[in-house]
């Protein structure tokens, strides 16, 4: 019986994780349950599933959810802040610790699991994309296991060699010494793959949130239909897979039914397959490197009639070649501008910025914090705040 905790239960890869562990309760439990300010519905999840712990980042959510829990007989214990989320990311007695605290916020909890040489199931992408060779040195200095979640990256760990998939951290050999070419990284292309550029500055924030093909969170919908969130997958997968930008390039495979795929030096093309729901990858890593059944239905290949692929266009998305652009120059500029983009989605969520804005302000504080160094945990973090503060000037400006 595997303990594990879920680090932003309530949100879709956190509800998407339990629903996997329901079908086995024979081979996993539920440790801990943490989420940010959502009550009700981590309420829900305790009853459900009555986790030892539950902590909640907003104090005054913590300490509602603990008086309903004891009013309704539960043993569940409540925790508050950040510092609890750390704790229960790092408790002796978690196994596995799903990472899927949405952006900046998730850094600190995934990096206390690592230090504890977990098994960490990486759904918080901006963890790499903030501190990458930090992150992986302390994976291979603690022995911790790393397994992707993002569809993209599960599928290209699941498209590699035996070899490859063991060893953590920076110790992996590199794509040439395992014969492999490029890492074929698909994108949907979100929902304005086919619309006119001449309108883009007029989306409103339910069309960027209709994702065609996922269903998940705000902020994640948004980075899709602007191709950020592909970008920010681009950063990741240079650390979790050992390369440089040259073996990575993005096409654009509008089904989503291809996941991503792996090029061999002798001509040979690997790719993962699946219906566009989370709970293929989350089961792959729950069980890795043994195989769970998911409710996820299988494919029917009698029903798949096109696949269809192309090279994104830097004037649709320019966001993406952003995060390109910052991942050949260094940690500091990922670092900035990952922290300017969650300002300026949020901006644009509150119907502060247009659309189009996003990239503007995302290139202002790419620019401005360009060259600046993070080599240590401490740089990271001021660095993430002082790119924020900026991003906020920023929002200010445009607006």
């Amino acid at each position: 019986m595997r303990q594990v905790v879920i680090l932003g239960a309530t949100g879709s890869i956190g509800c998407s994780t339990l629903s996997v562990l329901a079908l086995h309760p024979e081979k996993f439990q539920v440790l801990a349950l943490t989420a940010a300010t959502q009550t009700s519905k981590l309420l829900a999840q305790c009853l459900a599933v009555k986790p030892r712990y539950a902590a909640m980042l907003c104090p005054n959510a913590a300490a509602e959810l603990n008086t309903t829990l004891k009013e309704q007989g539960s043993t569940t214990i409540v925790l508050a802040g950040a510092e609890a989320l750390c704790e229960l990311a790092a408790h002796p007695d978690a196994d596995i610790v799903m990472a899927a605290i949405v952006g900046a916020a998730g850094l600190l909890p995934t990096l206390a699991a690592v230090e504890q040489g977990k098994t960490v199931l990486l759904a918080n992408k901006e963890a790499l994309v903030m501190s990458g060779e930090l992150f992986m040195d302390k994976v291979q200095r603690h022995g911790a296991t790393l397994l992707p979640i993002d569809s993209e990256h599960n599928a290209i760990f699941q498209c590699l060699p035996t070899e490859f998939q063991r060893p953590q951290g920076r110790l992996r050999p590199t794509l040439q010494q395992m014969g492999i070419a490029k890492l074929l990284l698909t994108g949907s292309g979100g929902p304005f793959l086919n619309r006119s550029l001449a309108t883009l500055d007029g989306v409103t924030v339910a069309e960027a949130v209709a994702h065609p093909n996922w269903s998940m969170g705000q902020k994640i919908s948004v980075d899709s239909a602007t191709m950020m969130n592909k970008g920010l997958e681009f950063i990741e997968a240079r650390w979790l897979f050992n390369c440089t930008p040259a073996d990575i390039e993005v096409v654009i495979h509008p089904q989503s039914i291809i996941h991503s795929m792996v090029q061999y030096t002798d001509g040979s093309v690997l790719a993962q397959l699946g219906q566009p729901d989370m709970r293929t990858p989350i089961a792959h890593a729950l069980a890795f490197p043994e195989r769970i059944s998911s409710p996820v239905p299988p494919l029917d290949f009698s029903q798949l009639t096109n696949f269809s692929f192309t090279k994104p266009d830097p004037a649709r998305y320019p966001n993406l070649y952003l995060a390109m652009a910052a991942c050949a120059a260094g940690q500091g500029a990922t670092t900035a501008l990952n922290a300017a983009n969650e300002v300026a989605v949020e901006a644009f969520l509150q119907h502060q910025l247009r659309f189009t804005d996003i990239c503007q302000l995302n290139e202002k504080c790419l620019e401005h914090f360009l060259n600046y160094a993070a080599r240590s945990l401490d740089d990271i973090v001021a660095l993430d705040l002082e790119a924020r503060a900026y991003a906020q000037q920023l929002v200010r400006t445009l607006n």
